[in-house]
């Protein structure tokens, strides 16, 4: 069987006039894949299918479809996002960088990072954190030249982020360009790289960053352990491993809402919280904990390593 869609159209509402048809294989639901969007897997011929366990992960197949449904949209990934959240995703990544409350001078990575979102929130969490320093230098010393006043604010000008730096890792390519041209259009160039990368085989040495977050990403990779070692491997000891994540919805009457159905059927292979909280410390963090945001549509993990 073979359908006609339009190449625009990702379930989302958003057309576009005058859009090219094509013609693909049928399609069937995989699971959501961001905040917004569903993923299609191309059906395939019976032999080559096998029955998924009830946490199996994407199929190649479904893969390939995620990653061409987001180079699709990339153009369109924050209207997307504001639109299936009703903007309730912006509170969600506010509440993650406060739980991350980062210092000048920390190193970020920022996997399956999309536009930017996490990253232009850290670069302006530690740029006033970074404000509030001087300004409190200032404040404890009354009796400093205008020289050394002026000294400080030089400082303060030319390392408004006291050495901190965000690196936006994501596997698609038509991501990270959309972001790199956002962030110029914001303003932001001190203190941030995009890098092109896989979650499961980070191009990063050991002992690298202060602090590994992930917003909406983990549930789309295939081997989710393999996510969760190489964030371990990447961090510092000491370092902090931060996921944003759809969450087992725990209303009864919120999961029975016709308005969240999309919600609850992206999550019906996902860990629920206890259970991916054991997989966070399988892979060797401690101090490992959740918070349920939303009635638990999305709960915040943290885990830390020693």
């Amino acid at each position: 069987m073979r359908i006609w869609v339009k190449k625009s159209h990702i379930l989302t509402g958003f057309e576009k006039e005058n859009s090219n048809l094509t013609q693909i294989p049928s399609i069937q639901p995989c699971h959501l894949v961001g905040p917004w969007s569903w993923a299609f897997s191309v059906s395939a011929p019976a032999r080559w299918k096998s029955t998924p366990s009830p946490r199996s992960t994407p199929s190649l197949l479904c893969l390939s479809s995620v990653y061409q449904l987001f180079e699709n949209a990339a153009k369109k990934y924050d209207e997307m996002n504001d639109s299936m959240t009703l903007g309730i995703h912006r509170i969600w990544r506010d509440i993650l960088l406060c739980h991350m409350n980062p210092y000048p001078g920390a190193q970020l990575i920022d996997v399956a990072g999309g536009t930017g979102d996490i990253a232009f929130r850290f670069l302006n969490y530690v740029r006033s954190q970074r404000e509030h320093q001087i300004q409190q230098k200032l404040r404890s010393h009354q009796n400093l030249s205008w020289q050394e006043i002026t000294h400080l604010y030089q400082e303060e000008e030319n390392g408004s982020l006291g050495g901190s730096h965000v690196v936006v890792c994501d596997i698609n390519k038509e991501m990270v360009k959309v972001g790199k041209q956002k962030s110029q259009q914001l303003g932001y160039s001190e203190g941030l790289s995009w890098v092109v990368g896989n979650a499961e085989d980070l191009p990063f040495q050991d002992d690298k960053f202060d602090i590994y977050t992930i917003a909406f990403g983990i549930r789309n990779v295939t081997h989710m352990d393999q996510v969760l070692q190489e964030a371990y491997r990447v961090l510092k000891p000491g370092g902090r491993f931060l996921c944003l994540e759809f969450s087992q919805v725990n209303n009864s009457l919120l999961s029975r809402l016709k308005t969240y159905q999309y919600l609850v059927e992206s999550i019906r292979r996902f860990p629920a919280q206890e259970e991916f909280k054991e997989m966070i410390e399988d892979a060797g963090f401690v101090k490992v904990e959740y918070q349920n945001l939303t009635l638990g549509i999305v709960a915040i993990h943290s885990g830390f390593k020693l």
